[in-house]
């Protein structure tokens, strides 16, 4: 927990958390109201919570939005907050146990009053989720705003967000924690692990599950560079030799994807999410409909027929991701013309500046496919947004779904066209080497560099508006310039789109990389960068997102497995045209395709029933689990018993 600092700087026993920033033109009737919502009692439908104005900075002026408001909570509002949201921590025997008030004492590291048990993010969700549960009674419309319609039961902050008066809620960086953090991630350069506990420490498990998993992703991508090296270096001409490299690739991204199951059940178990119980999801701010009753909460709210949705998916989304794969095609078709009009140049004069204009059409595909990526994915985030999903899941896994399958065949759509419609293994190792390079400079430059410059021209503006007032020195920003600076931060989105980079350059090592087997070697560099600039923007560029409590990498999981069973198609056909297996088939080309398919299906059965004997939970974990129900069976009992007795003794 940070020391408590009221507004002005001085000591109090107010602990700011969480900022709340309202439209400026909010109604003063509308603020009073939502505050004494806040401040309000939990027996009466309030929150609970401490919250104060935020008052002007030390360079402020009439453009700063004085509706900033600082939140946070008593010590024992926290206990009970984090026994609502169902903490999991470490109890005294080691084990990992959902907290109880009742039981605070036997919990591990819960000493005197407890001060230091929950971590900051912690401290930061369960204020988030006592927002989140804040509901309308009888109110009919917001104070002040009667077009922003109240429900009885409905989430009020969720309410304020979908009509534009609450523009943002966001969790304070502890700037002390945050130095520590920052120089044990990324200030000093060292080959090790990355800190994962002090990384889910400060921004919870969703944050430190990615990272732990680009560090996995990496680390695994090792053998497979370290074979591809002699590879590339000794007879990068010899084809033949790759079937080796080939074979291998298969078994490893399946031994791989499993053994991260492992992985990531044990630090999840670790953390405390294995076994927490999903929180009931609230409809998403952005959900509109028919008022109704909802059939499971009984409560009044929006309705929207689930055929409505279909209808719009099948009828309208369904044939506009089409289109966009028809687009794609058409411009593949577009870069071979351009590809085949740059080799016709090299054959008629070939010179060092025709030799580079052969990589030109690939450069200038590779830019063009990133572009289309982005482009793309607004349309795909308005469409998804257009189908009106009641939960934040649903959205999710329709949103990825769509991205996915056009990013795929974006992507790889030429790389496959080359290799099995024009089988040509020189121009397919050209053009892999050429996405994967460029794609990986743009990204670079997009997510290190931009954000860098971004991050610097942001506070050389708020140190100069400071210092108009007061010289800073060395100082520390005061905390109301502190909250500003942060508040005009950029938002962070999550990780959708840096599993969405590891994906494809999981696609691109796992597919093709038999025939270029450096592109190992490039995904371990890139990743070992993507690392250090990911570290720097959650720690300097983006506001702080909320702890989301993970016990896996979720729909992602699925994503690469469904790209490892790809793999294993893809390279057993890649195998199969090979010149020096074709050797063995000289007269039947039919005979070659029926052992490469039953040879692909082979591997496929191997590759499940390798994912079926690796179990994803370790043995020593699932004994825990086990026992932990175990105990909790047996209390069952005993207090079931305990009831029967007592009941015994009062009818005598």
């Amino acid at each position: 927990m940070v020391p408590g600092v009221s507004t002005d700087g001085s000591t109090t026993s107010f602990t700011p958390l969480v900022v709340l920033e309202l439209a400026s033109d909010t109604k003063q009737e509308a603020i009073a109201w939502l505050l004494s919502r806040i401040r309000d009692p939990q027996r009466t439908g309030g929150a609970e919570l401490l919250v104060e104005q935020l008052g002007p900075g030390d360079g402020g002026s009439e453009k700063e939005n004085p509706n900033l408001f600082l939140v946070g909570a008593t010590w024992d509002r926290l206990l009970s907050g984090a026994e609502e949201v169902g903490l999991f921590k470490e109890f005294s025997d080691g084990s990992m146990r959902g907290f109880t008030c009742a039981n605070k004492h036997n919990f591990k590291h819960f000493e005197g009053d407890g001060d230091s048990f929950l971590t900051m993010a912690e401290c930061q969700y369960i204020i988030k989720h006592e927002l989140d549960t804040l509901r309308a009674k009888d109110e009919t419309h917001v104070p002040g705003h009667p077009r922003a319609k109240l429900y009885p039961g409905k989430s009020i902050i969720r309410r304020l967000q979908s009509k534009g008066i609450l523009i943002q809620v966001f969790p304070l960086h502890e700037k002390e924690e945050l130095k520590r953090l920052s120089y044990a991630w990324y200030q000093k350069m060292k080959l090790s692990f990355q800190p994962l506990d002090d990384i889910r420490h400060y921004y919870g498990e969703g944050q430190a599950l990615y990272f732990g998993f680009l560090e996995y992703f990496t680390f695994a991508l090792v053998p497979l560079a370290m074979i591809g090296v002699p590879y590339y270096l000794f007879d990068w001409e010899n084809y033949d030799k790759y079937v080796v490299f080939a074979v291998f690739n298969l078994v490893w991204c399946t031994v791989i994807l499993e053994l991260w199951k492992r992985c990531s059940t044990s630090l999840a178990y670790s953390w405390g999410t294995l076994s927490r119980k999903k929180a009931f999801e609230e409809p998403r701010p952005g959900f509109h409909g028919v008022l109704g009753f909802n059939p499971v909460t009984g409560r009044e709210e929006p309705l929207y027929s689930n055929t409505k949705r279909q209808l719009r998916i099948y009828l309208v989304s369904l044939p506009f991701v089409l289109l966009c794969l028809y687009l794609s095609l058409y411009v593949m078709m577009i870069y071979f013309l351009m590809e085949g009009w740059a080799l016709s140049v090299h054959d008629e004069e070939p010179t060092f500046w025709t030799g580079i204009l052969l990589f030109i059409p690939s450069v200038i595909y590779a830019v063009v496919i990133e572009i289309m990526n982005l482009v793309y994915r607004y349309a795909a985030e308005f469409l998804t947004e257009w189908e009106n999903h009641r939960l934040e899941s649903s959205y999710q896994n329709h949103l990825v779904l769509k991205v996915l399958v056009f990013n795929f065949f974006n992507c790889f759509a030429s790389l496959f066209y080359i290799a099995f419609v024009m089988q040509d293994m020189v121009l397919l190792r050209q053009s892999l080497a050429t996405l994967l390079i460029t794609s990986q400079i743009l990204n670079q430059v997009m997510e290190a560099f931009l954000p860098y410059w971004l991050q610097r021209r942001r506070n050389k503006k708020m140190m100069r508006k400071v210092q108009k007032r007061k010289a800073m020195a060395d100082a520390e920003l005061p905390l109301a310039e502190q909250v500003r600076l942060e508040a005009d931060m950029s938002t962070y989105l999550g990780t959708f789109d840096d599993y969405l980079e590891l994906f494809l350059l999981f696609g691109y090592v796992s597919l093709f990389s038999c025939v270029y087997p450096l592109a190992a070697v490039l995904v371990v560099l890139n990743n070992i960068t993507e690392v250090y600039s990911d570290a720097f923007k959650m720690c300097h560029v983006f506001k702080r997102p909320f702890s989301e409590p993970a016990a896996n990498i979720g729909v992602w999981q699925l994503a690469f497995e469904a790209m490892s069973v790809i793999a294993v198609v893809t390279n057993c056909s890649l195998i199969g045209m090979s010149p020096q297996v074709k050797a063995y088939f000289p007269e039947s080309e039919m005979q070659l395709i029926l052992w490469t398919v039953a040879i692909e299906h082979g591997l496929l059965a191997f590759k499940f029933i390798l994912s079926f004997i690796i179990p994803d939970v370790p043995k020593h974990i699932q004994i825990k689990l086990s026992r932990l129900e175990f105990e909790s069976l047996e209390a069952l009992k005993k207090k079931k018993m305990l009831e029967a007795s007592e009941l015994t003794k009062g009818i005598q």
